[in-house]
């Protein structure tokens, strides 16, 4: 296979666990759902080559800014190699058509038929390499009448349903502000794609794997989905509670709130134990988790009174000395600086630069940081070399404008994309 990077750092920084070394990624995706799941594929290992049009990724626009760059888009693209091309360009699409040949996966999140349109769908790419798999993330699926609508998180968030699902019962729909569907958008197309190189290595062809935020959104809702049919019944926005349990939700204490969690009749035992209400696990109102949600009202007036009468460092310690669930209701800075988070080594460090780990472990290490986000066109002038083009044949294509590279290969920050 052509490209192939030389992984010296990789060792070092994954504990050597980099099953998809051998594998090259040609990612023209953007924004959230495709970048992060490629660079799933780059943490375990795959040689990715983010391919930008020259105005680079829109999330390198987006505020707020690390040394210039968006933080969503350092969140989404380390472990990567970056290529600025113009697919308006013939010249563009034949090159992407040509590093197709030694690539093993494409992933794309264009706009319905875009890809097509520019000579990279999948008919396109399987011409040149036959063994590709092929990726394509849209919004609403190529199967529909609304496969040529684009999709946003939060636009398949109303669409599905969930948006209603989301806030306090008494107040308007909240928007999920992580974009939960965007990255599990993501993770599906990680699991499709690495089926579908299981499968052409037994076959020897390639397949299609499609991914969409609207499917990825109704799988969410599926118990949800579940019991509606049962019911035929709309459910209530239950805010940080849950419709099948009791209490299990946000209460105020005598400072800073907190999560209890009452998933069974052993803890709400011990929890009326705890406050001196033996009583209340007797009552025929409340006895079982059935009954708590039928009486939910009444459960949960009693239990925030009583929550209330002591500070969220008083119950945390009573409530854990019992093992019953609860939690603080952390903010980011809280959890940052939590010893859990610090030794779980889910946060990733170089230098000043910070970033999410994935978060599996293999063999008790996590996946490492090789390289930190690429700066727009950072590689160019090395992946094209190794198609081994003539060389006046490079220098016109970046004399043209049909690939471009920085002014400089260095940001403030002196090893990125390194």
């Amino acid at each position: 296979m052509s490209g192939e990077l030389n992984f010296d750092r990789m060792q070092a920084a994954g504990g050597g666990f980099s099953p998809l070394a051998h594998i090259r990624v040609l990612d023209f995706s953007k924004i959230l759902a495709g970048p992060l799941c490629t660079q799933y594929l780059a943490d375990l290992g795959a040689n990715v080559i983010k391919v930008e049009p020259p105005s680079g990724d829109d999330t390198r626009h987006w505020p707020p800014f690390e040394d210039g760059i968006g933080t969503i888009f350092l969140a989404v693209n380390r472990n990567k190699r970056d290529l600025v091309v113009d697919l308006r360009r013939p010249e563009g699409r034949a090159l992407c058509r040509q590093l197709a040949i030694g690539s093993d996966v494409v992933v794309e999140s264009f706009g319905p038929g875009v890809a097509d349109r520019l000579g990279i769908g999948w008919e396109a790419m399987q011409a040149v390499n036959p063994r590709l798999v092929y990726a394509s993330i849209s919004g609403f699926g190529t199967q529909g009448p609304m496969k040529g609508d684009k999709g946003y998180d939060l636009i398949a968030q109303a669409f599905t349903g969930m948006l209603a699902l989301t806030g306090a019962p008494d107040g308007p729909p909240a928007r999920s502000p992580f974009s939960p569907i965007d990255q599990a958008t993501g993770y599906h197309a990680v699991i499709g794609i690495l089926a579908a190189l299981m499968q052409r290595d037994q076959t020897g062809i390639g397949v299609k794997i499609e991914t969409s935020l609207f499917d990825s959104a109704v799988g969410f809702l599926g118990y949800f989905l579940q019991s509606y049919w049962q019911r035929g019944v709309e459910p209530v926005r239950p805010g940080s509670g849950h419709e099948s349990l009791c209490p299990y939700q946000a209460f105020d204490t005598a400072d800073r709130p907190i999560i209890l969690g009452i998933a069974n009749d052993g803890f709400w035992r011990s929890f009326c134990d705890l406050v001196e209400r033996p009583e209340l696990a007797l009552d025929q109102r409340f006895a079982t988790g059935s009954q708590r949600v039928e009486n939910r009202e009444t459960v949960v007036a009693l239990v925030a009174d009583l929550l209330r009468g002591r500070t969220r460092a008083e119950w945390l310690a009573e409530l854990g000395s019992r093992n019953i669930p609860a939690s603080p209701v952390h903010s980011l800075g809280e959890l940052s600086a939590h010893p859990h988070t610090e030794a779980s080594g889910m946060v990733l460090h170089d230098g000043d630069f910070k970033a999410i780990a994935t978060p599996i472990r293999a063999s008790g290490q996590r996946l490492g940081l090789r390289r930190q986000p690429p700066l727009l066109g950072q590689h160019s002038r090395e992946i094209v070399n190794e198609l081994e083009l003539p060389a006046e044949e490079i220098d016109r294509l970046f004399a043209q404008g049909v690939i471009a590279e920085p002014a400089s290969t260095h940001s403030p920050n002196d090893h990125r994309g390194e």
